[in-house]
């Protein structure tokens, strides 16, 4: 796992603005229309290298491919697996029942609105293991020799959150169908010497929506089986390869039906992975931190912290942005934390919360307060 030896280093979730004619691309080809497949993936290449680009002048140290190539986090499984074919019903957010209004004008975001998640309807197995050699190919041509890299890929356990599942007898099976049709990607991203992200908002998010109606203790049944899960389709892979992001969901709403971090934190502690990113930034977690003041970092884990929110406007003072990472290198140790985001920029196609010239100022901001904070513990 890569550390913070010399200073604390940076990163973000995975997903940033995707230009806009390849916004328009996409949106093209998720509904239907005749689109010009090497035009695509010729526009998918060009802004990949542009994002990677944009990443370094941000000063960004472990950087990703935006997720130019995917409409999402993880309704891109539905072109790269068989077996979606059937309908989902959408998922309730429980927060957002008490607030109707609220829930039109999130549900009405241009990128939620035209997103495709698909039904399980039938044995779920590889369709295009291209696709994940063309992301790492993509990443590597642009990235030459510089700077740390990471792939995103979807958890079996956010898969099963979206996607309805109408063919297998029980959760459990569906589960790790799933698991087991996503090992191809995660051991391609990780073969290629690039860090896996798994994004995990099922551990968080997956509370206040599908399994609303359980009990906190049902709830982390759950949990815990998707963490077995996903360690299965991990079990090939070196823990210190993989970073996975936990999420309680990426829309601007009152998020008062959150499950607490400290409520799940021991289970997460299970995953495989060395590095664990979550939302320490916007007003409903950031207090979180001092949760580290009587839990213990297990040996080899990594924090990555959010340190600026990611659904608002506001540029963070890289003062409070070195502030926030002291309060976690203090309780874990300054080798153990790397500044993040809260979550992503670009999580669904067409997605624009926040404007995509302020996106840069803020990781640019994230930057300067991570160097803000080296001084104080790397004097």
């Amino acid at each position: 796992m890569i550390r913070s030896t010399e200073r604390f280093l940076t990163t973000h979730t995975g997903s940033l603005p995707r230009p806009d004619d390849l916004v328009q691309m996409m949106f093209a080809k998720e509904e239907g229309a005749p689109v010009d497949r090497p035009a695509l993936q010729a526009r998918v290449r060009e802004a990949v290298a542009q994002i990677v680009r944009q990443q370094a002048d941000a000063d960004i140290d472990i950087v990703s491919d935006g997720e130019m190539s995917k409409p999402s986090y993880v309704t891109y499984i539905k072109d790269r697996l068989n077996g979606f074919g059937g309908a989902s019903q959408p998922l309730t957010y429980q927060d957002l029942v008490d607030f109707p209004a609220l829930a039109k004008r999130v549900f009405d975001d241009p990128g939620r609105a035209r997103r495709r998640t698909p039904g399980c309807d039938g044995p779920i197995s590889v369709r295009d293991a291209q696709a994940a050699e063309t992301d790492v190919a993509n990443l590597k041509a642009a990235l030459g020799q510089a700077r740390h890299a990471f792939l995103n890929a979807a958890s079996p356990g956010v898969v099963a959150l979206y996607f309805h599942n109408a063919h297998y007898p029980s959760y459990e099976a569906y589960l790790f169908a799933i698991a087991d049709a996503l090992r191809q990607e995660y051991e391609t991203v990780a073969e290629a010497d690039l860090m896996l992200q798994i994004d995990c908002p099922d551990l968080a998010f997956g509370r206040h929506t599908q399994f609303a109606d359980l009990s906190l203790e049902e709830f982390r049944k759950i949990a815990r089986m998707n963490v077995e899960a996903l360690n299965h389709a991990l079990s090939n892979i070196p823990p210190e390869r993989i970073r996975m992001h936990l999420c309680w969901g990426n829309y601007e709403g009152p998020h008062h039906h959150d499950v607490a971090l400290a409520d799940i934190i021991d289970i997460v502690f299970l995953a495989r992975p060395a590095g664990i990113s979550f939302e320490a930034a916007n007003p409903r977690h950031a207090h979180e931190w001092k949760l580290f003041e009587d839990v213990k970092l297990p040996p080899g884990k990594v924090l990555i912290p959010g340190v600026v929110e990611s659904k608002t406007n506001f540029i963070e003072h890289p003062e409070l942005i070195a502030q926030r990472i002291a309060r976690y290198a203090k309780l874990v140790g300054r080798e153990n934390v790397i500044a993040g985001s809260d979550c992503g920029y670009g999580t669904w196609v067409g997605q624009a919360a926040v404007d995509p010239a302020v996106v840069w100022a803020k990781l640019s901001a994230m930057a300067e307060g991570a160097r803000l904070a080296s001084r104080e513990f790397w004097p």
